[in-house]
């Protein structure tokens, strides 16, 4: 079994993860890690702190000579914005007054913090229920992502709508209707996305989600959006439907709604699939090859909890950024009289990022899944296991039912 662990509040020290469960001599650079916590922080939209932190992960165990041990995996994140913090983040003792946040924030985690932890202080709601704690979520799942790169299972992501403006091409039909190109990943869906300031596949869609973008930051505002997380090279078997924790679409909608401000997940067509006929919503079973497959894709990669062996597609809806420059209303707890929200720092739109952090939670349940099935203390065993099941597949489907 593999977990992690995070640790770290927005302003202090530093965010720190350990990571467990995975197999030795799983080969993985430094650069591995920084380079998807640089696009966590990209994005048109994104506030001013995107431009004080530069996001590295330092290791600190678990990893030698650029490959893992098998032993546990603890990375480092330091925040470069602490030294502004300092006397209101301290673990010791206070050594100046400082200001008690009494203002909740409607949309955040302010008011059911202090009510739930029983703080007399907004701060330390604040600072532990930001989306700061995401980057060590992502540095924790680069490793699963790695993991995964290695069985041939790639993972990518676009932004399909901010502020509800969609693309004239639905992008998605190509994905529900198994019309993909050949040479097809998950992740050249990225390496096209990530070439726009937000996320989406068109430069005229673009261009429109930006001049919204700027029409919000005018009014103090914030905008939320939907986007896509694809998955490919996933094999068939991930998953079981004997017991409810052990699904695979509940995993992955369980890792996805973890995200801060991600209020909805859909595996597939989601919410369309139940205005439809039954007729119209299930994927046809072909031959291809000596394999089985299936015409179209709308059941998302999964059916009965099991991964089908065609991409898994999962999209995902992110409210508005609660925190406002226009705020509107709420109550004071000291006065216990009606006020304008605090101000905080943050964001217009984190649509983008919320993508990215998607990918990496998305890799993280399928390497929980896959090693489930396969397991392994060394990649080499992992990949032994693997090998035996795919050649022996379609052999055992054809003994069985002879």
């Amino acid at each position: 079994m593999i977990r992690f662990l995070t640790a770290g509040e927005s302003h202090g020290k530093a965010l720190t993860t350990i990571i467990e469960g995975f197999p030795s001599n799983l080969k993985i650079e430094n650069e591995y890690f920084n380079f998807h916590l640089k696009r966590r922080q990209a994005g048109y939209g994104r506030g001013a702190r995107m431009k004080i932190e530069t996001d590295t992960a330092e290791i600190l165990s678990g990893i030698r000579f650029q490959k893992t041990l098998g032993s546990p995996i603890s990375l480092l994140i330091r925040n470069r914005d602490w030294e502004n913090w300092t006397e209101k983040m301290t673990s010791d003792k206070k050594k100046s007054q400082v200001e008690k946040i009494t203002i909740p924030r409607p949309g955040h985690a302010d008011l059911v913090g202090i009510s739930k932890y029983n703080y007399d202080d907004i701060r330390n709601s604040i600072e532990r229920s930001s989306a700061r704690e995401t980057a060590a979520r992502v540095a924790a799942c680069s490793i699963a992502r790695k993991f995964l790169e290695e069985f041939g299972i790639s993972i990518g992501s676009f932004v399909e709508s901010i502020g509800g403006i969609y693309p004239k091409e639905n992008y998605a039909v190509n994905l529900f209707n198994n019309s993909l190109p050949k040479n097809f990943t998950g992740w050249s869906l990225s390496e096209q996305s990530d070439k726009s300031e937000v996320r989406v596949l068109e430069k005229e869609h673009e261009e429109k989600i930006i001049n919204k973008i700027r029409t919000a930051k005018k009014r103090g505002d914030t905008l939320g959006g939907t986007f896509f997380v694809v998955a490919t090279g996933v094999p068939t078997g991930l998953g079981s439907f004997i017991h409810y924790d052990e699904k695979l679409d509940a995993e992955i909608a369980h890792s996805i709604m973890s995200i801060n401000a991600v209020k909805a997940v859909e595996i597939g067509t989601g919410f369309t699939t139940a205005e439809r006929f039954g007729s119209e919503s299930h994927d046809e079973i072909i031959l291809k090859g000596n394999s089985f497959s299936r015409k179209s894709n709308r059941a998302g990669g999964i059916e009965g909890g099991i991964s089908t062996g065609l991409p898994i597609l999962i999209r995902a809806a992110m409210k508005p950024i609660a925190t406002l420059m226009s705020p509107i209303e709420t109550v004071d707890l000291k006065t216990r009289k009606s006020i304008q929200a605090r101000r905080e720092r943050s964001d217009f739109v984190a649509v983008p990022a919320c993508a990215v952090i998607a990918e990496s939670m998305a890799a993280w349940s399928l390497a929980k899944f896959f090693l489930q099935k396969f397991g392994g203390d060394s990649m080499e065993e992992t990949k032994d296991n693997y090998k035996s099941y795919i050649q022996k597949l379609d052999k055992r489907i054809r003994k069985n039912f002879k």
